[in-house]
């Protein structure tokens, strides 16, 4: 009796059990808690897409697109596909009846042909230019092989058998889908699909789930993954956004007892600056060439700031010494990231500036940051974001603002479990807070910034949800957008109120307002959540 095989994990993925899929419970819920108080909304996401979608946002030659996607074909013509693979798997053989064999096989493409030809005239296969051209030209090459079998060379029969083969394989029986290698790109056509940028204010996502890449698997990184990232998109690049964004994600890593982290930011400047610098820094790498393994030659030409990822040993005292792109930022994003920078202090987030850290991609736009934690060896970058202010467009949308990061929850959990952090509090349950926008701050002035960006984070600590403008609005045009967000209440500071040291608390429901200091509001509030009131 013939022994039963037994089925396993595909290499690369794994199976989460208990207890372990408790902490992958706590950890998520964990970051809906923290995400929902900075007002972020859930969006649930397929798991495959259209190929090109992720080929034009990532990039045709990009590793992730060129050699790591899972791509597949889906079609509705289940009988080509048996022809098809009838015709490609076709062996001949000279022993069985010399050149007589060819002439079955140029029956064999013949019918192939009948039939794709009639699936395409009913649009059961893509009646696109290029499936349309091949099967033109295929009729012709098949009537000149047919015709020749007898005159040539039986080596000469083969390779014309070997091309018509490939030229069968490039017919397409449907559209090609690959796996999400990540998910920026589905959340960019979501925000297109659905008219999301005529919602009110910053369109404010995150997501969770697995991601699908074909590599090599290592300590915390498999061929199925998982991520939890957020995005900002809207028409705002103000450098508040960027800095509350990366608060959210170090305030979370905290709640989630991540705690032996460190932030580095960087900023790779924009369409007027950048590729100056990108040309300056080919020239330079074409100089050192030969002191470059394989990968980083071909990115001289296709992407040179890659080269700068480079983690080969012998490579780094050559990349040490090339230019670096804060020497080269124009006005613009030099301020911008200084203003980013004087945010980060005026949060307390400690911080390293990267000048490698870097996004090969167009349309990546200065800001960019990673957050690496202890525990994961040389690969130990848990979370990776950046600014991409140009990717809505580059996918057919309106022209959009956009930042955004990936945390890569495998290494962020295995990091927690090697440093004991999660322990006794891992599976506890999660904060309950207000289902819907609790308090939107509407500060006024200059002097009030601090203490609306302050209040903000004191109140988000007691789990209630707060939207705090990164820019200053008029009086009336910020009430006009808390009630578009649906807040239960406007905080009202100004410069009065800062001096004073009592705040304005607005019910929008019924214009109710009441006078309260700091102390008195966060208990008020705290008190709301817990459903006391």
């Amino acid at each position: 009796m013939a022994e039963k095989k037994q089925f396993r994990a595909i290499k690369g993925t794994r199976d989460i059990l208990p207890p372990d899929s408790a902490l992958w419970n706590w950890f998520e819920r964990t970051a809906r808690d923290t995400f929902g108080s900075y007002n972020f909304g859930e969006i649930r996401l397929p798991v495959f897409e259209e190929t090109e979608l992720f080929a034009r946002s990532i990039g045709a030659d990009t590793d992730v697109v060129g050699k790591e996607m899972y791509t597949f074909e889906d079609y509705d013509a289940p009988e080509l596909v048996e022809l098809r693979a009838a015709v490609v798997t076709w062996h001949e053989s000279a022993a069985e009846g010399g050149t007589v064999v060819y002439a079955s096989f140029a029956g064999l493409l013949n019918r192939f042909l009948i039939a794709c030809r009639a699936a395409f005239d009913r649009g059961s296969i893509p009646r696109t230019p290029g499936n349309d051209s091949i099967l033109k030209n295929l009729l012709g090459e098949r009537e000149i092989f047919l015709t020749s079998i007898q005159s040539v060379r039986l080596v000469e029969n083969d390779r014309a058998v070997n091309h018509l083969k490939e030229r069968v394989r490039e017919i397409e029986f449907g559209d090609s889908l690959s796996l999400r290698p990540e998910a920026t790109a589905s959340v960019c056509r979501a925000y297109i699909e659905h008219g999301m940028h005529t919602r009110p204010g910053n369109v404010k996502l995150y997501y969770m789930g697995p991601m699908f890449r074909r590599e090599r698997p290592q300590k915390g990184r498999y061929r199925q993954f998982y991520q939890i990232g957020a995005e900002v998109l809207g028409q705002s690049d103000a450098p508040a956004i960027d800095a509350e964004l990366i608060e959210m994600l170090l305030n979370f890593f905290r709640r989630a007892g991540l705690t032996s982290t460190t932030l580095y930011v960087n900023s790779i400047g924009d369409k007027n600056c950048r590729p100056q610098y990108v040309e300056l820094l080919r020239e330079e790498l074409r100089k050192v060439k030969d002191k470059l393994g394989a990968d980083s030659q071909r990115r001289i030409e296709t992407n040179p700031l890659r080269v700068l990822d480079s983690k080969l040993p012998e490579e780094q005292p050559v990349i040490e010494k090339l230019p670096r792109i804060a020497d080269h930022l124009c006005a613009e994003c030099r301020d911008h990231f200084a203003k980013l920078k004087d945010e980060l202090n005026l949060r307390g987030i400690r911080y390293e500036e990267n000048w490698r850290l870097v996004r090969g991609l167009d349309y990546y736009t200065r800001t960019t940051f990673e957050v690496t934690a202890a525990g994961l060896g040389s690969q130990n970058a848990v979370c990776g974001g950046g600014r991409y202010d140009g990717l809505v467009e580059l996918l057919g949308g309106p022209p959009t603002k956009g930042i955004g990061f990936a945390i890569g929850s495998d290494r962020a959990i295995l990091s927690i479990q090697e440093s004991q952090a999660a322990a006794a509090d891992a599976p506890g349950a999660a904060k309950r807070h207000l289902p819907a926008l609790a308090v939107f701050i509407a500060w006024m002035g200059e002097r009030a910034y601090p203490a609306a960006v302050s209040i903000a984070r004191k109140l988000r600590e007691s789990g209630v949800s707060v939207e705090l403008p990164a820019e200053e609005m008029k009086f009336k045009k910020s009430l006009g957008l808390a009630d578009k967000l649906g807040a239960r209440y406007a905080l009202i500071i100004g410069e009065d109120e800062v001096a004073s040291h009592t705040y304005t608390l607005k019910r929008l429901a019924d214009a109710n307002q009441q006078k309260l200091s700091e102390g008195d509001l966060l208990e008020y509030l705290e008190s709301e959540r817990r459903g006391s009131r």
